[in-house]
């Protein structure tokens, strides 16, 4: 469960997302937090501006900027907070550069059986969840109110 101060990065998560939306892509964004409570980087989907790059999800950034920018340590006492849970290659980059525990919003289940009732193509690797890929990482989520309204921004996207 989350603690009532963590709340305000899952809401930055979904403003994120918002964003994403807005600029036409999926509905994804992410926020790294410190040991110390202090937001260290964020990010958004960035797919549909990056020429075909269907690897620039907000969770891969902030691993890579994670592994540029912070120590070990620190990357060791973060906490990556998530509108969606992370997928496969998210996850693996996440446990590779060894941030810590993950919050997130809505999870890939629900992802799944969402695009199902939109209609909607299912994304081209299979979801997991984060501990058949990363099992060693702390992860919490979904977050019931949070995750409805993730889910409304994915139905927005797909009744375009």
């Amino acid at each position: 469960m989350i603690d009532a101060h963590e709340r305000p990065y899952l809401e930055r998560c979904l403003a994120l997302a918002e964003h994403a939306l807005a600029a036409g892509d999926e509905p994804f964004g992410s926020v790294l937090v410190d040991g110390e409570g202090r937001v260290r980087a964020e990010d958004r989907n960035r797919i549909a501006e990056g020429a075909g790059d269907a690897t620039r999800h907000p969770e891969f950034a902030l691993a890579r900027w994670s592994a540029e920018h912070m120590s070990a340590a620190e990357r060791a006492a973060s906490t990556v907070y998530t509108s969606g849970e992370h997928c496969p290659m998210c996850a693996a980059a996440h446990a590779w550069v060894g941030l810590g525990r993950i919050v997130y919003a809505s999870g890939s289940e629900q992802l799944v059986a969402w695009l199902d009732e939109l209609g909607a193509s299912q994304p081209p690797v299979t979801p997991r969840p984060i501990h058949d890929i990363a099992p060693d990482v702390i992860v919490e989520g979904p977050v019931p109110d949070l995750a409805e309204r993730v889910r409304a921004l994915h139905a927005h996207r797909h009744s375009r």
